[in-house]
């Protein structure tokens, strides 16, 4: 049985860039070996992340805020508002909203998508605005998102990491999308996809960037280094859209193999290569710019399944090591996040996958390491009728979220829980969650 993990309702003072690329090439030299056997073996750790400081040892309570396909903000009806006026006042208010309802649940961290696909939720000199704002690519609503997000939530005590899909340009490959993508080229900045034509490539029907092109990731690395410099962000993070393919839609990049896999035994050797240099670039990039941001991934809950290594998990799942092409485990083993926030969007009862088997397997895994540990949990599971897992309706999902938080909180590897994501909470099968989380985590504020 394979088992996935997150699922979207789709088919999911600045610097110039110049300077921002320089220092991302400047970075980007050191590469790494393709892993020796099946096995990743533990190496030293070799990271002095983030030392533990006052408010580094308190739980996370965060949840996801998704923008692409404006799933949570902003809202839908709001791009169609010609004023620009009125319509940023009715995404700010929408938004101010959220946060306070985000506050009274006691949640503490945002995880804010700022760059949903190929496009920007700040004035970007790399990336063209998004269209979730106006309606309409490289618009200018008129505002800063990304700051007036930061300027509300840090008001209120609460943290916000910049939530980045690194290497998605569009959700969908229609006509209409290309159109829209190809009227970017007159603008500064346009899309990467007029841009660097070369690197796009199609996965998972939607345009993705080939990750095995040196320049790409540069790129990446050079968009997160511009947020990190002028703003004031308390982390940064990458989901797991690293490849991002579907069976009927696979991302073809035989070429770019051939062109820079030399030595590499096999191409899903060299694909995983390409992520951990993409991982190793940024998390230099984001200390050597400021060293109390933290870098996180969000990846698929399962590394690899024991049935493929002995290392692995006792599950039976889609494994990140070998669909996304991510070595999730040796990331932390090697200190290059100060986090990992595996999505275990599975109940107790789930024999393919689950919850306390891969909770306690990642606990394991960062225990000898200075990674700190969120567990992602499916809050937009809670309360859904599901055959497979009739455990998120009993109660109201209740005693499910309560198994899932008292494990988390009850080991000491566990460092706090992440929910995805924001919009589930204002769903009308949640509410006995939602009671629940603020008589848990909550306060009484209005």
């Amino acid at each position: 049985m394979i088992i996935r993990s997150r699922h979207y309702p789709f088919s999911t003072p600045g610097k110039s860039r110049a300077t921002l690329i320089a220092c991302a090439m400047l970075l980007a030299g050191c590469t790494s070996k393709p892993p020796a056997s099946l096995v990743t073996p533990l190496p030293h750790v070799a990271k002095q992340p983030l030392p533990d400081k006052p408010g580094h040892n308190t739980q996370v309570r965060g949840v996801w805020l998704a923008t692409v396909s404006r799933l949570d903000w902003p809202p839908v009806e709001s791009v169609n508002i010609s004023n620009a006026g009125v319509r940023n006042a009715q995404q700010q208010r929408a938004l101010i909203a959220k946060l306070d309802k985000l506050q009274s649940l006691g949640i503490n961290t945002v995880f804010f998508q700022v760059k949903p696909d190929g496009t920007a939720l700040w004035p970007s000199k790399i990336l063209p605005w998004s269209d979730m704002l106006t309606g309409e690519i490289g618009k200018d609503p008129g505002y800063d998102p990304l700051q007036f997000m930061l300027d509300e939530a840090h008001k209120r005590g609460m943290k916000v990491h910049a939530w980045f899909n690194p290497y998605r340009v569009s959700t969908n490959i229609r006509p209409g999308t290309v159109a829209e993508l190809n009227r970017t080229l007159p603008l500064h900045p346009s899309s990467v996809f007029v841009l660097h034509r070369d690197w796009i490539r199609t996965a998972g029907n939607r345009f993705v960037l080939d990750p095995g092109i040196p320049d790409a990731r540069d790129w990446i690395t050079s968009i997160v280094a511009e947020v990190v410099a002028r703003y004031p962000v308390d982390g940064v993070q990458f989901d797991d859209y690293f490849y991002a393919e579907s069976v009927d839609s696979q991302l073809n990049d035989n070429q770019t193999f051939q062109k820079y896999g030399q030595g590499f035994a096999s191409k899903a050797d060299w694909r995983r290569n390409n992520t951990q240099q993409l991982i190793e670039q940024v998390s230099r990039t984001v200390k050597q710019l400021k060293p109390d941001v933290a870098f996180g991934v969000s990846p698929a809950g399962v590394w690899r399944n024991r049935s493929h290594d002995p290392a692995g998990s006792d599950t039976r799942g889609a494994a990140a090591y070998d669909e996304s092409f991510a070595d999730t485990r040796r990331w932390v083993q090697q200190g290059l996040l100060d986090y990992i926030a595996p999505q275990i969007y599975w109940p107790f009862s789930r024999d393919a996958a689950r919850y306390d088997v891969l909770a306690k397997w990642w606990a394991e895994v960062v225990k000898p390491t200075n990674t700190r540990l969120y567990i992602g949990v499916a809050l937009y599971k809670v309360g859904e009728p599901s055959k497979n897992e009739p455990d998120w309706t009993v109660s109201g999902g209740v005693p499910e979220l309560k198994k899932q938080l008292d494990l988390n909180e009850s080991m000491a590897n566990i460092n706090g829980t992440i929910l995805f994501r924001e919009n589930n909470l204002n769903q009308p099968q949640a509410q006995e969650a939602v009671s629940y989380l603020k008589s848990r985590w909550g306060t009484q504020t209005p």
